[in-house]
């Protein structure tokens, strides 16, 4: 399962994100859903960088699966917001479509 935890402060604001593991919907190289969910991640990421200019921190570790990124000056742009939005929104859809088993998404507050 991949397991996907959203860092935001008591406001709301996105303090950052954690993607860990591999869905396990099918083999590797062929899991439709753990491919999903690389794409919107990770062009996420690919945006906020390029296209707002977000400062963050990311690691990535391909064997587990996962992606950590932390924003270095929250809170974010509007634009980032929006960005982030969108990738909840999206890994959403993903959960309820294929279900909790193979993409969990939490919410935590820091």
């Amino acid at each position: 399962m991949t397991q996907i935890t959203f860092y935001k402060t008591t406001a709301g604001e996105y303090q950052g994100f954690i993607c860990d593991g591999h869905a396990g919907y099918a083999v590797h190289g062929e899991d439709i859903v753990c491919a999903a969910i690389s794409i919107l991640v990770i062009n996420t990421i690919n945006s906020l960088e390029e296209i707002t200019g977000e400062k963050m921190r990311v690691e990535t570790d391909e064997e587990t699966g996962t992606i950590r990124c932390h924003f270095v000056n929250p809170p974010l742009k509007e634009t980032s917001k929006a960005l982030m939005d969108s990738l909840v929104l999206g890994l959403t859809q993903i959960e309820k479509q294929y279900g909790k088993n193979y993409c969990k998404l939490t919410f935590e507050e820091v």
